[in-house]
């Protein structure tokens, strides 16, 4: 799991609200699956050109931002959903399809868009081997989890949570190999600060290219 700070900014936040707040939503349990039908509920924002500009610059916003490229390894995505979870809507625990799109889910992000003290509930929370994580993040900041994980939305108990959600199948299908390239990128952009390009820098740009190489699913 992986916290990204500011991928969109305030006023880009600010746009997306008071466009969000003109269109129409429909039920959410459209785009989910069998299983998940029986525990969402929620509203999806329905299409319309005011619609497709937000999530367009969404997607380009994301993409662009070096910490989603380097964790994410994108090698495609799935269109995004402008989401919304007013009072008493919820997403009950499930895993997302591994299949969407006619793409492979290896991640799933939440790009949030309302401020978080402005909504009780509604917090993203995700399952893991010790115990459940619960996100909450500011109004511009994106998780980025593993699709593999049990998940939910928490019940909204006052306000409203207005979020851009999406999956990504990489070019890296393993989840540990795609935090070891991740690691490698942190040291390269350290050693290059440190010392620009040098032996060491060279040697490590090599490894990380040639994992690249082993790891990438063509």
């Amino acid at each position: 799991m992986i916290v990204i700070a500011g991928v969109f900014s305030q006023p880009e936040v600010a746009a997306a609200r008071a466009v969000a707040a003109g269109l129409a939503f429909a039920d959410g349990r459209a785009t989910a699956g069998r299983i998940a039908k029986q525990v969402k509920a929620n509203d999806q924002a329905a299409a319309s050109p005011e619609r497709d500009a937000i999530l367009e610059k969404a997607k380009k916003a994301i993409l662009a931002h070096p910490v989603f490229a380097s964790a994410a390894r994108p090698r495609s995505m799935t269109p995004l959903i402008l989401s919304r979870y007013r009072v008493g809507q919820t997403y009950g625990l499930h895993v997302d399809d591994a299949l969407m799109q006619g793409m492979r889910t290896d991640l799933s992000f939440t790009l949030f868009l309302s401020d978080p003290d402005t909504y009780v509930g509604g917090a993203l929370e995700v399952e893991d081997n010790f115990a459940p994580r619960e996100v909450k993040l500011e109004a511009g900041d994106l998780i980025l989890y593993p699709s593999t994980t049990l998940h939910r939305v928490t019940p909204v108990e006052s306000g409203e949570r207005l979020a851009i959600v999406g999956w990504v199948e990489s070019w890296i299908r393993g989840a540990a190999e795609r935090d070891i390239l991740f690691d490698l990128d942190q040291a390269l952009a350290a050693i290059e600060a440190a010392e620009g390009k040098s032996a060491v820098y060279d040697k490590v740009a090599k490894s990380r290219s040639n994992l690249l190489r082993l790891w990438a699913g063509l």
